[in-house]
């Protein structure tokens, strides 16, 4: 079964300390949320994860990729990053271009994907037709063509007006229900991180440290009953009380560095 584990991570960029001792792990069909005050090393934890970044200190374990997998670890980000005179379809198949797939099994993929992503209707639409919610469906269908065993996943609601991210936030509750896949899932909004993941590691002010992990009180499945509204609530505050505090400090801190 799929997992991602670090270990003593920390990170240097030049002087400035980022990270520092960062350990814990992800299992198969968990969703583990990264949160803390801006600035705090979330996106460079999530990019030495990937593999996109090599720590100054510490390790990156991944493993237990099913054979099927594409691309064991595959990003989404805030930015859709579509090709403009690609249509919805052929912005998908990107993802499986120089893989070892015949024309029929990279077509079966796409049309799979557009499907469970809500796109099936869109397939020859170019990006400019789509609205911000739809173009970001097109990069979740472009990753999960691959098959990823570890999703990483960088504020990708973030450029998103309220109402669309609330809908694509069920979308996507309903399509990391499926299969095994590890998902790491970085954002700086908690209503996020609280409809979503099954534990939230909270982060301090730079240089990141783990400062608590904090368990779901609710299973993912129970969210949307309102009879669980108060509990999430809760949960919700108490992740804000973690991060309040040090989420101004960091703020008069980076003032600070911007003074002449």
């Amino acid at each position: 079964m799929a997992e991602i584990a670090l270990d003593g991570v920390s990170h240097r960029f030049g002087a400035l300390d980022v990270l520092v001792d960062v350990s814990f792990s992800v299992g198969a069909g968990e969703i583990a949320a990264i949160v803390g005050p801006s600035g705090c090393g979330k996106s460079t934890l999530l990019s030495i994860a990937g593999g996109l970044l090599q720590p100054s200190a510490g390790s990156v374990r991944a493993g237990g990729f099913p054979a099927a997998s594409l691309n064991p670890l595959t990003f989404v980000f805030q930015d859709f990053a579509l090709l403009p005179w690609r249509d919805v379809a052929g912005n998908v198949a990107l993802a499986l271009e120089h893989r070892a797939l015949s024309p029929h099994e990279t077509k079966t993929i796409v049309a799979d994907v557009l499907a469970r992503t809500g796109l099936s209707d869109f397939a020859a639409a170019l990006p400019k037709q789509l609205s911000g919610g739809m173009r970001q469906r097109v990069g979740l269908a472009r990753a999960l063509a691959v098959r990823p065993a570890v999703l990483l996943m960088d504020e990708p609601l973030s450029a998103l007006d309220s109402q669309t991210r609330d809908l694509l936030m069920d979308d996507l509750s309903r399509l990391l229900e499926d299969g095994d896949m590890s998902v790491l899932y970085v954002t700086h909004n908690l209503d996020e991180a609280v409809r979503l993941a099954d534990r939230a590691i909270v982060f301090s002010r730079r240089p990141g440290r783990i400062r608590a992990i904090s368990q779901a009180p609710v299973p993912r499945a129970k969210r949307r009953d309102p009879a669980h509204a108060e509990t999430l609530a809760r949960w919700r505050a108490d992740l804000w009380d973690m991060i309040r505090g040090e989420a101004a400090e960091a703020e008069r801190e980076t003032v600070a560095e911007r003074a002449p």
